[in-house]
């Protein structure tokens, strides 16, 4: 079984004392790749370095919507300039959030609308974090969307089968983490259900989101296969089938050159 650990976030304090062995443990639990998410401009640039250092380690650069009001001049100079580094293979995390009450939202939608025209830019698809701000989220997409086709994914899906099917409408992948295994979370599953087989990816969003029987401890990237079995089981698949089609759904997404070699 291959697997890829679509969002992480190895940067973290979480992981100082044994970045090293946690990366090692994915590759020896069958994780053929993991890609690890920046969300500030100095996060974005030690998630370059890690990648560099691991060939299984991927890196996301960006700005995320929590951290959009503490930009300082020239940051996204600096996402813009990493975007180039050969491990980089997407644009976020970016999005809306308002749960948490750390940016103005219309800071938010600036930054959301900058990554997304990055994304095109360079050719990268984009990582949409939402919470709380589904119906704005979608509102925002379908905006851009008048201007051009988006690339992209829902990471961590937490809404409604509604919002879903309009990002799934929109082109964008939905990306289930340990969240959709919590025995409170029925109607996630339900949701998790409903996504296209060519559409669904998984994630840990470590060191966060700890999955069923993992809840409550440091989340790693091999922790992603409880998550895949999860998905498997509301499909009424075999986990070794959800983890070929949502590995090739991931290179699809980030790789679409290799993939389609």
């Amino acid at each position: 079984m291959e697997l890829i650990d679509t969002h992480c976030h190895l940067d973290e304090e979480a992981f100082n004392p044994d970045r090293e062995e946690v990366i090692s443990r994915a590759v020896e639990e069958g994780i053929a790749a993991a890609i690890t998410i920046g969300i500030t401009a100095e996060t974005s640039r030690r998630a370059v370095e890690i990648a560099e250092q691991h060939p299984s380690i991927y890196a996301v650069v960006g700005i995320q919507p929590n951290y959009a009001a503490e930009a300082k001049p020239g940051d996204l100079e600096t996402i813009e300039n990493l975007i180039t580094r050969p491990k980089v293979v997407a644009i976020g995390e970016t999005g809306l959030d308002r749960y948490w009450d750390y940016s103005p939202i219309d800071v938010q939608q600036e930054y959301f609308t900058k990554h997304i025209e990055l994304s095109r830019q360079y050719d990268l698809p984009f990582v949409v974090h939402c919470r709380d701000a589904e119906d704005d989220v979608v509102a925002h997409l379908r905006s851009m969307a008048e201007t051009g086709p988006l690339n992209g994914v829902m990471h961590s899906f937490c809404g409604d089968l509604k919002t879903a099917q309009a990002c799934l409408d929109l082109g964008l992948y939905i990306s289930f983490s340990g969240m959709v295994t919590y025995k409170k979370n029925s109607d996630l599953r339900v949701v998790a259900s409903r996504i296209p087989f060519d559409r669904l990816l998984v994630e840990t969003d470590a060191p966060y989101l700890a999955p069923t029987p993992k809840r409550g401890k440091r989340n790693e990237p091999a922790f992603v296969k409880h998550t895949l079995e999860c998905l498997a089981e509301v499909h009424g698949i075999g986990s070794d089938e959800m983890a070929d089609r949502t590995t090739e759904n991931a290179r699809r997404l980030f790789w679409p050159r290799t993939a389609s070699d």
